[in-house]
């Protein structure tokens, strides 16, 4: 049995959101990804497992949408996915679990640069090649999410100021694509990722800060 069919279930149509069909991986994806975001949250290390899944089915409802960088984006997730879980168990000093920390300067120049270049890059390629409505702000929410991935797999403070501005974009850009129900689970992200922000900042405040390099 192929992946195309494997996912035709899930594709399905579970209930009609707002006279838009909402399919079965859009309603399992809100769920897990309200959980993983959660567990990001309170730092447990689950969120990565589970988070792959969420971003396997997101990717499918994203497809299918015709937010092609989104959907290629999932792919990138499970291979961060995969390093984030690793580097939480085993990334810090000794292979011990890692701590929170600030964004050091070096990463922040190599973060923004990327961003620059992968955003453009997209851009392009998303104009040119494919029939995508958005390409300026699918690029966008790309780069600012994969920047936002690399720095929560390295239980980076600021990470969350990613994910929040690229929440903001997402909000309007899901429903405008009519994913009513992945808009509303960006709103509940939003939420979830200020809640994480102070967490973090406040688990941070609470022991000595080692100055990034």
């Amino acid at each position: 049995m192929s992946l195309a069919e494997l996912m035709a279930p899930l594709l399905r149509p579970a209930f009609t959101l707002a006279g838009t069909p909402t399919s079965w991986a859009e309603l399992l994806g809100f769920a897990t990804g309200v959980l993983t975001v959660w567990l990001v949250v309170r730092r447990n290390i689950w969120n990565w497992p589970i988070g792959i899944a969420n971003v396997i089915l997101l990717g499918a409802v994203f497809l299918t949408a015709g937010l092609y960088a989104d959907a290629a984006l999932q792919i990138v997730y499970v291979a961060l996915g995969l390093y984030g879980w690793w580097q939480w168990r085993y990334g810090g000093t000794g292979r011990t679990p890692l701590e929170v920390r600030r964004t050091g300067r070096a990463e922040w120049a190599a973060l923004a640069g990327s961003g620059v270049v992968v955003t453009a890059g997209l851009t392009l390629v998303l104009a040119t090649w494919t029939d995508s409505t958005v390409p300026v702000w699918d690029a966008l929410t790309t780069a600012l999410s994969l920047a936002a991935t690399y720095g929560q797999s390295r239980k980076l403070v600021e990470s969350w100021w990613l994910w929040i501005a690229a929440d903001v974009i997402y909000i309007p850009l899901y429903a405008y694509k009519g994913l009513h129900l992945t808009a509303a689970l960006y709103v509940i992200f939003l939420a979830l990722c200020v809640a994480g922000l102070r967490a973090w900042r406040a688990e941070l405040a609470s022991r000595p800060v080692l100055a990034a390099a």
